[in-house]
């Protein structure tokens, strides 16, 4: 593996009008967490903020009403 491989586990707190995502490394060291805007757009901008911070194996997203529905956009 390239030294700059960087193994990214997210998970994201859905709500109405935001989604809050956390990343951590293969460690669990905490790499950061962002809010974005509950659409298409922050959809978008959260896959390239977790992109950003390296190889995305996996996300986990909560479950809630909030949810239903936009799985699609994941």
């Amino acid at each position: 593996m390239p030294a700059e491989y960087r193994a990214v586990v997210g998970g994201v707190d859905t709500h109405r009008d935001t989604h809050t995502a956390a990343a951590v490394d293969s460690t669990g060291r905490l790499l950061g967490t962002a809010t974005f805007p509950a659409t298409r757009a922050g959809y978008e901008q959260l896959w390239g903020w977790l992109r950003g911070l390296g190889s995305v194996e996996r996300v986990g997203v909560g479950r809630s009403r909030w949810c239903a529905g936009r799985r699609a956009a994941w």
